[in-house]
C-alpha cells in the first residue's frame, strides 16, 4: 500500500469506534472536534510532509523489511545516520506544528524497544514473539498507521510493588491466559496523542521481578478496541473551540498536544499482537530500549521549539521598536540552549551501537544526559522569550480576540495596543511566545519520556566514576590506595 495522504489518514480515525471520552461525552468524530481535532490536524502534517518533495525526504525512509517507502516513525533504525535522521525530522515537525507529535514518537521508540526485546526473549526462552513483531510490523508499515507508546502506569502506593498494591489494576497486567490470547486489566495515564492514534504500543512500566510476572506485559492494540475507554485530560486547547478562526489567542492553528487515560477492562488481545508475557527478567531491558532512543531524539523535538521561541521573541522586539541585536546576548543564549539539547541526541546516536537484532541503540550515557539538558534548557529558553516580549507575552494581560474586535471598545484596544507596527500585529507576536512559553504549544519537557532523576540515575550507572579516579591517580603520582569510608552506623 502507498503512503496515505493526510485526508486518508483522517478517514482512518473516523472509520473506528468512538471510545474516547472528554467533559461527561463521547467525542464522536476526533477529526472536527475542538478537544481533539487540533491534535489529529498536527499529526496530519507528517502525512503532508511525507507526500511534499521538500519535505519527503526527511520523514520518509525504506523499510528493511520489504523495500517499499514507509514513515520513519514505522521504521527500525539500524543505523546513527538513521537515529540522526529521525532527530531532525522531529526538529522539521516542531517548526510545521509549533507544538509536539508525540502520538508517533513513543510509538516509534516502543516499536525499536520491542524489536530488541523480543529478540532477547527468543533467544533465551525459545519463544517466537519476534516474529510476531515482524509479521505485525509489515502490516504497520503497509498500512501506514499512526502508533502512539503507552508506558507509565498509575502506580498506586509507590513504596509497594504491582503485586503489592491493595487493587492490582494499578499497574496494567494479565488477569487470563487463553490459548489464542490473553485477557488485560488495569490502566495506562497520561498517554500523549492517543485521539490521533490508529493503534497503541504497550510497554511494561517498569523493570519487574518474578513476583510480577503478570505485570510483566507488552502488546499492541486497536485504539478503538473493545473494552478500553479513553478519557482525555482537561488542556489548554480547551478554550478553543469558542474561537473564532481567525482568533490569535491560538496562534497556531494545526498543532496541539492532547493527553489521555486508557482504562482496560478485560481487553482481550490475540497471541499475533502479545510481544511479552509473563518475561519479568526482561522488563527492565524493555524500558532501557525504550528510553535511549527516545531521549536522544527529544534533544531534536525541544530545539525545534525552541527555534519557535526564539523567532517568537525577535518578533515581538520588533514590534515593539527594538532591534533584536539589544537582545544580542539573551538571543544567543537561547541558541546555544537549543543546539545543546540537539547536539547532545546526535552525539548520543553517533556513540551508539547496533544491538543484534539490527536496532541502533543511542549511547546510554549521553542519551540520559540529554534527557536532563531537556528538563531545564527549554524552561531556560521560555524564561528569555518571556522577558525579551515583556507583560504582554507572560503575565495574561492582553484582551482576547474578541474583545479585540467589539464594536463598542475594540477600536481602544487595539489604539493602546499600538507600537512600531499595528496592533493586531503586535498581539499575533505576543501571543505566539504565550503559547510556546505557557500555552497550549509547550511539551512535556520535564517528565516527557522520564523524569529528569530516573535519568540521573542511569548517569550514575554509565558514568564510570571510579575510571576517573584512576585517570586523576595516576597524573597526580598517587599510589596509596583511597577508597569512600564506609558508611556510618
Amino acid at each position: 500500500m502507498a503512503l496515505k495522504t493526510a485526508d486518508e489518514y483522517k478517514q482512518s480515525l473516523r472509520a473506528m469506534r468512538p471510545n474516547i471520552h472528554k467533559f461527561g461525552k463521547v467525542i464522536d468524530d476526533v477529526t472536527t472536534h475542538p478537544a481533539t481535532r487540533w491534535t489529529v490536524e498536527g499529526h496530519a502534517q507528517i502525512y503532508g510532509a511525507q507526500l511534499d518533495p521538500e519535505t519527503k525526504e526527511m520523514v520518509t525512509t525504506t523499510s528493511h523489511l520489504t523495500g517499499d517507502p514507509i514513515s520513519r516513525y514505522l521504521s527500525i533504525i539500524t543505523s546513527a545516520e538513521e537515529q540522526i535522521a529521525n532527530s531532525k525530522m522531529k526538529r522539521l515537525m516542531f517548526h510545521k506544528t509549533g507544538t509536539c507529535t508525540g502520538g508517533r514518537c513513543a510509538g516509534w521508540a516502543a516499536i525499536n524497544s520491542l524489536w530488541a526485546t523480543t529478540y532477547d526473549i527468543d533467544q533465551k526462552m525459545g519463544t517466537d514473539y519476534h516474529e510476531r513483531i515482524k509479521k505485525w510490523l509489515i502490516g504497520a508499515q503497509a498500512r501506514d498507521i499512526t502508533i502512539a507508546g503507552a508506558l507509565t502506569d498509575p502506580k498506586g502506593d509507590r513504596t509497594k510493588k504491582p503485586s503489592q498494591q491493595v487493587d492490582p489494576d494499578m499497574n496494567l497486567h494479565i488477569v487470563e491466559r487463553r490459548k489464542n490470547g490473553i485477557v488485560v486489566r488495569g490502566a495506562k495515564v497520561m498517554i500523549c496523542g492517543v485521539a490521533a492514534a490508529n493503534e497503541i504500543f504497550i510497554l511494561p512500566g517498569s523493570a519487574y521481578k518474578e513476583e510480577d510476572a503478570d505485570w510483566s506485559l507488552s502488546c499492541v492494540i486497536p485504539r478503538d478496541i473493545e473494552g478500553l475507554t479513553i478519557v482525555e485530560a482537561r488542556h489548554p486547547n480547551d478554550t478553543r473551540e469558542m474561537e473564532e478562526p481567525e482568533s490569535f489567542d491560538s496562534p497556531v492553528k494545526n498543532g496541539g498536544i492532547t493527553q489521555a487515560y486508557l482504562f482496560f477492562e478485560d481487553v482481550f488481545i490475540p497471541n499475533e499482537r502479545v510481544f511479552m508475557a509473563g518475561e519479568y527478567a526482561f522488563t527492565g531491558e524493555a524500558v532501557i530500549n525504550f528510553i535511549l532512543p527516545y531521549r536522544a531524539a527529544i534533544g531534536g523535538c525541544v530545539a525545534g521549539q525552541g527555534d519557535i521561541k526564539l523567532g517568537a521573541a525577535v518578533l515581538t522586539a520588533r514590534a515593539n521598536g527594538l532591534s533584536s541585536k539589544v537582545f544580542a546576548d539573551r538571543l544567543t543564549q537561547m541558541v546555544i540552549n537549543n543546539e545543546t539539547t540537539y547536539g547532545v541526541g546526535i552525539a548520543a546516536a553517533v556513540m551508539g551501537k547496533q544491538h543484534p537484532s539490527g536496532v541502533w541503540m543511542p549511547d546510554m550515557l549521553l542519551s540520559n544526559v540529554n534527557k536532563v539538558h531537556v528538563a531545564k534548557l527549554p524552561y531556560e529558553t521560555s524564561i528569555i522569550a518571556q522577558d525579551i516580549a515583556g507583560g504582554i507575552a507572560e503575565t495574561g494581560c492582553m484582551p482576547s480576540y474578541v474583545d479585540f474586535n467589539d464594536e463598542k471598545y475594540g477600536h481602544l484596544i487595539q489604539k493602546y495596543m499600538k507600537a512600531a507596527v499595528s496592533a493586531e500585529t503586535r498581539a499575533r507576536a505576543a501571543r505566539l511566545v504565550e503559547w510556546s512559553t505557557v500555552g497550549a504549544g509547550v511539551p512535556g519537557c520535564m517528565h516527557g519520556g522520564g523524569s529528569p532523576d530516573g535519568a540521573k540515575m542511569f548517569i550514575r550507572l554509565s558514568s564510570e566514576l571510579e575510571k576517573s579516579v584512576e585517570i586523576a591517580k595516576r597524573l597526580a603520582g598517587i599510589k596509596e590506595d583511597l577508597k569512600d569510608p564506609a558508611p556510618k552506623k
